[in-house]
């Protein structure tokens, strides 16, 4: 059986895993040198993604986690501890890594190329620690939630995960304060995520 609640998780877990993937694929191409408008648009859709990532993981998805799924996890598994409070630690860092990577874009696009390298190399970094602490989640504690927690644990667990409403998943109906920010990423990101060039 297939609980609600996790299937929320690897949900906006693939939401994001294509984010960060499209992401990757724009700092790799860089902007257009001809036009400005290519030049913003590139950078405001960059800000576009890095404010998705702030305001909906950071904002509904980490504290569901850390908040309901894993005291509840604790308490039924105490062997997996560790590992929550290794996720934990990262929850706890999300959101000034993100800012981290916002600033560090800004620097680029208001002072040029010589800020470029350090953005791109936080960019990888920062990818490449996202997707590691999914696949903790997925890998170690997921599969444990489903064999230990009890009905009355995920009935709380799935009504909380219920609301979640991620701009990115199509399967859902999209909260209308995320219309704007679902349009500019999807017309101007690349593939997975947006219709854009790769």
């Amino acid at each position: 059986m297939t609980h609600e609640a996790l299937r929320v998780i690897r949900d906006e877990h693939a939401s994001l895993s294509a984010m960060l993937q499209s992401l990757l694929q724009m700092v790799r191409r860089g902007p257009e040198p001809d036009g400005k408008d290519e030049h913003e648009r590139f950078f405001d859709v960059l800000r576009a993604m890095l404010f998705y990532i702030d305001e909906f993981p950071e904002k509904h998805h980490h504290p569901k986690e850390s908040n309901l799924l894993f005291p509840r996890l604790a308490r039924a598994a105490p062997q997996v501890l560790p590992v929550i409070e290794q996720l934990e630690r990262e929850h706890m860092s999300g959101e000034m890594r993100v800012r981290e990577l916002v600033h560090l874009l800004m620097a680029w696009e208001y002072l040029g190329e010589t800020r470029r390298a350090a953005f791109e190399d936080e960019a990888v970094r920062y990818v490449a620690f996202y997707r590691e602490h999914m696949r903790l989640e997925e890998s170690e504690l997921l599969p444990v939630a489903e064999r230990v927690l009890e009905a009355q644990d995920w009935r709380a667990l799935n009504a909380a995960f219920a609301t979640n409403q991620d701009p990115l998943n199509h399967r859902i109906p999209r909260d209308p304060l995320f219309d704007r920010l679902f349009t500019r990423i999807v017309m101007l990101a690349p593939a997975p995520v947006g219709l854009g060039d790769t």
